[in-house]
């Protein structure tokens, strides 16, 4: 298995068919893994097959809920560009800071507040249901819909796949995201090309 995807420490341990269950998702792809198959493997295959929209439906399931808010957010930072971040996406990340009651309120006040058409609005909607509940009080007591935080980040990353003139770029920057975020990391890496580019660099300054 390539090594791209060892060490994903905070994915749960489950059969990746069991985590798309639980998270309300399907892949397109046909998988010859067998259904006890953990993500890891069941990633490699994707990925072999070229299957980048089935990568990253299935991170969105497997990253712990806190961890793909992030990665939701990294994404509405790039639909945004150099614009300032909106309330949703500001309210969003400092919930994923520190996930408490007061930032939940503040997620809530910028997603009731929000103009139609915010790009980010699902980051807002990703950190409010991100604890598994429907909202403080007695709403505590009752169930989020079931796979909204995957189904928002991943929605919003497959929306910045126009970020880029290269849309296989943007595949590739999304996925090594999540997969930075799931080994622990603030998954602020760098797209492929620019990586490669650096390393020219540095070979070249070497010589």
């Amino acid at each position: 298995m390539s090594k791209r995807f060892e060490n994903l420490k905070k994915i749960p341990e489950q059969p990746a068919k069991r985590l798309l269950a639980a998270g309300n998702a399907k892949l397109k792809t046909e998988l010859k893994a067998p259904a006890s198959a953990a993500v890891p493997v069941v990633l490699a295959e994707l990925e072999a097959a070229e299957a980048w929209v089935d990568m990253l439906r299935l991170l969105s399931v497997a990253l712990p809920p806190r961890e793909a808010v992030w990665w939701a957010c990294l994404a509405g930072r790039d639909l945004l560009g150099d614009a300032e971040p909106t309330p949703c996406l500001a309210a969003a990340e400092a919930w994923v800071f520190e996930p408490n009651e007061a930032n939940r309120a503040k997620v809530q006040a910028a997603m009731d507040s929000a103009e139609t058409g915010d790009k980010t609005a699902h980051c807002a909607t990703a950190a409010y249901y991100a604890t598994g509940d429907l909202g403080p009080g007695e709403m505590k007591d009752l169930p989020a819909p079931p796979g909204i935080v995957g189904a928002c980040a991943f929605g919003i990353n497959l929306k910045s796949l126009k970020c880029r003139k290269d849309p296989q770029e943007q595949f590739q920057l999304m996925i090594d995201r999540g997969l930075n975020i799931a080994r622990g990391g603030n998954g602020k890496v760098k797209p492929a090309a620019a990586e490669a580019a650096s390393g020219a660099e540095t070979t070249k300054g070497a010589s």
